[in-house]
């Protein structure tokens, strides 16, 4: 029960941070993205502080085998890049170009009550429960 709590806590610190960054809001991301007119490069400050932040600790524990909390770390083994990452990766990102939001900070703008936020967290879902019904 400790470690539910502490994610969560983790969480919604995490979303407080999405919405104080404007990381929520779509029109400030795609400014972000749109290098071509009207740049706005001030998300790059809160992704290099998140890289700043959590980088050393990466590296520092990296060959751990558990958490603070004992839980047993799961890294990924596979290091090979295939067509699913490649495809994967494409829909993510024409997705996160066109919308502006990723579902990260689409689930934390839920709590600003921006339509789009609803639109797209419906749309994802609706995309994910495609995704395990046809692909097998």
């Amino acid at each position: 029960m400790n470690d539910k709590f502490i994610s969560l806590i983790c969480g919604v610190i995490f979303g407080i941070g999405l919405v104080i960054s404007g990381m929520t809001n779509p029109e400030k991301v795609i400014g972000f993205l749109s290098i071509t007119y009207n740049w706005d490069a001030s998300l790059i400050f809160v992704m290099g502080g998140a890289v700043i932040t959590a980088g050393p600790f990466f590296y520092l524990l990296k060959n751990k085998e558990a958490s603070a909390l004992g839980n047993q770390i799961k890294l990924p083994k596979k290091q090979k890049i295939d067509n699913k990452t490649i495809i994967g990766a494409s829909l993510f990102g024409v997705g996160w170009g066109l919308v502006g939001l990723c579902p990260g900070p689409a689930i934390s703008a839920l709590a600003t009550l921006d339509p789009v936020a609803f639109v797209f967290l419906i749309s994802m879902a609706a995309g994910v429960l495609a995704k395990k019904n046809i692909v097998k």
